[in-house]
């Protein structure tokens, strides 16, 4: 066989892991987030500043290590003992946390917890949502390259037709971000007519089509591998997100985005009863003849855009909730409440779909899949909500402020030093960096994971040595867009 062959079969045929790993997967990056805010304020509180000496050099050194590093080392040597790492960064976490408390410049204990209750915060942005969709992008990046090497664990790999691979959350997840900031999740008035509108979303999606046209041209000229029961023979993930971006619009601009829930459910469950009763099913999953036409060829990328509206759709009722003016500590604690009970709701739905309707499957984006995909999405994000809850705590107990990409507590008086310190370090930040320039960062991993495969034998390198690889790609990916954001660089194209 050559390379190529093998590594396509490397890829291929694989049936994912469980849904509790999946889950358990979840509590990593809080963890991660929460040790790089505690790490902050105990130099706060050691030397009455959280910046770091070289800014430049030493922050995104700081949060490489701290949140970077940790999800490669999950997902590759580390991976057979994830429940046991979790269990360490939280008893640690948990240390720190009382260090913290405990420090005689933290304020009066007994009306620390009460007072918090009762705190307003402030923000520029939700912060676990920003994280949410940052997180779900650097996932990606580090997989796409990491599945092609020994070292990652086959069950996390997109499974083939049916099954919960890691791999096979992300695409789901990743739709799912795009919507929570929409302009209608955020409820951004639209200027002039519908029409107009729509027509505006459309043009919008040209980089989408062009970086499609841009890997299909790359991948048949370079003879790069691929999986084509992924997406199909000319199909790829652009296509898929540019498509569902224009039919979510569309929608919306004709129904409610307040009833998007419901369109949801209507379409997934209109697609699954279609699968289930047409022979569309059966023609994806078995009909190889993919030299016929264009249909042929790229079934799986054309009919699972359907479950990615529904995704998407979903999505926008999320964002339209987690948006809503909110400035009271109580008020986000019920709403990360409510975020937990959606997810148990959907979960409690997807196992009675599974074993009587149909397992979940990516290649289809099925019923079960959409369930699941906004179920998961929904527990990710209410971990990273209560982290940052925890972490909000932290900093209203230590005094400190200058701990980037979480909510502030609000000051009775305006303090433009303490503003000005928080700037500076949301200006330093990795993740504030990768929100600036998600598209951007997705489509550098994309290049850089091509560029390493040409490089670099993937299937023949030792365990040290593919983590050491992934480590520079994802440094090199961090760096580039970490100078962007220092320079004040925002890459768009529309």
């Amino acid at each position: 066989m050559s390379q190529r062959d093998l590594k396509e079969a490397f890829v291929s045929n694989l049936n994912g892991t469980s849904l509790q790993e999946v889950a358990l997967g979840s509590f990593l990056t809080p963890l991660c987030l929460l040790n790089r805010g505690l790490i902050l304020i105990l130099y706060h509180q050691a030397r009455g500043t959280a910046l770091l000496p070289l800014p430049l050099v030493s922050h995104l050194i700081l949060d490489f290590f701290v949140l970077v590093l940790p999800l490669v080392l999950s997902c590759t040597v580390l991976n057979a003992t994830l429940p046991q790492v979790i269990v360490s960064l939280t008893f640690v976490s948990a240390c720190v946390l009382c260090h913290i408390y405990r420090h005689p410049s933290a304020r009066h204990p007994q009306s620390t917890v009460g007072t918090f209750l009762q705190s307003h915060v402030q923000f520029n942005q939700v912060p676990f949502v920003t994280n949410f969709r940052v997180f779900v992008n650097v996932k990606t990046a580090i997989s796409i390259l990491a599945v092609d090497f020994m070292v990652f664990p086959r069950r996390y790999a997109k499974s083939e037709t049916y099954g919960t691979g890691v791999m096979d959350f992300g695409v789901g997840a990743y739709v799912f971000a795009n919507a929570l900031v929409c302009p209608e999740a955020r409820r951004k008035n639209i200027s002039g007519s519908k029409l107009h509108h729509i027509t505006k979303q459309l043009v919008s999606v040209w980089p989408l089509v062009v970086l499609g046209m841009g890997r299909l041209v790359s991948v048949k000229m370079t003879g790069y591998h691929e999986h084509v029961t992924e997406y199909g023979a000319h199909w790829n993930f652009f296509f898929t997100l540019a498509i569902v971006r224009v039919v979510a619009t569309v929608l919306l601009a004709i129904l409610p985005a307040s009833q998007s829930w419901v369109i949801a459910l209507l379409i997934s469950g209109f697609y699954q009863f279609t699968l289930e009763t047409s022979g569309l099913k059966a023609f994806i999953i078995h009909n190889n003849d993919r030299e016929k036409d264009f249909l042929h060829a790229n079934k799986e990328g054309l009919f699972s855009a359907v479950g990615y509206i529904a995704i998407y759709m979903a999505g926008v009722q999320v964002g339209l909730y987690v948006m809503q003016p909110r400035s009271h500590v109580r008020q986000w604690l019920k709403a990360l409440c409510n975020l937990f009970l959606g997810s148990f709701v959907l979960y409690a739905a997807l196992s009675p779909c599974q074993t009587f309707v149909d397992p979940v499957s990516r290649r289809m984006a099925n019923l079960s899949f959409c369930l699941w995909s906004v179920a998961q999405s929904l527990f990710f994000m209410s971990c990273l909500g209560v982290a940052d809850m925890v972490l909000l705590f932290s900093k209203r107990t230590s005094g400190c402020r200058f701990v980037p990409s979480s909510w502030n507590w609000c000051e009775k008086q305006s303090d433009s030093v303490s503003d000005k310190k928080t700037g500076q370090m949301e200006r330093l930040c990795l993740v504030q960096a990768v929100s600036r320039n998600q598209l951007l960062f997705f489509l550098l991993a994309n290049v850089m994971t091509g560029l390493t495969n040409s490089l670099v034998n993937t299937l023949g390198c030792s365990s040290l040595f593919s983590v050491c690889v992934l480590l520079a790609y994802m440094f090199t990916n961090c760096f580039v867009i970490h100078v962007l954001h220092l320079c004040g660089i925002t890459v768009k194209f529309w």
